[in-house]
């Protein structure tokens, strides 16, 4: 018997379910970003993945300060992080440009973040970050641009699915 192929439903609902996971998050506050994303000015999609980089979580992965997005939540939930010289402990905290992010001072000679530092691609090649990975800082240039966020899903379909 030949497979079937799978509805426009189940093709968003895929994609949605990609990027929710990719992101660690789950379906109330996903869902929320989704609305906000497409009440601002813009292409929706782009922005929806903009705000998804733009938590404090991802940036800390981005920046090659944790080796994986998990690692980086629980990092900022255990209060190892300061944005602009306040400790915050909120992993969905959005930065902002001009905000500078950095590991403070007690937790600069845990091995797991030297770890961390030195096998990551600490900031890679990203514009809209910049990494001092010597001073444990990353400086928000900008917003991200689609072209650097790795998403591992097409955005559009993602709307698709919560404009039913």
């Amino acid at each position: 018997m030949p497979q079937r192929r799978p509805s426009d439903y189940a093709l968003q609902l895929r994609e949605k379910q990609q990027l929710k996971q990719s992101y660690g998050m789950l379906e109330k506050p996903f869902r929320r970003y989704v609305r906000r994303a497409a009440r601002t000015i813009g292409v929706s999609g782009e922005v929806l993945l903009q705000l998804l980089e733009q938590r404090l979580d991802n940036v800390v992965y981005r920046a090659g300060l944790a080796t994986s997005r998990p690692q980086a939540r629980q990092w900022v939930r255990h209060r190892h992080f300061a944005v602009n010289g306040r400790t915050v402990d909120v992993p969905s905290y959005q930065v902002r440009p001009g905000e500078v992010v950095e590991v403070r001072e007690k937790f600069r000679t845990s091995s797991h973040l030297v770890a961390a530092k030195e096998s990551g691609a600490a900031g890679g090649s990203l514009s809209w970050l910049r990494v001092e990975p010597e001073q444990f800082k990353v400086e928000i240039v900008s917003v991200p641009l689609r072209q650097e966020i790795e998403a591992p899903v097409d955005e559009t379909v993602v709307m698709e699915f919560y404009s039913r």
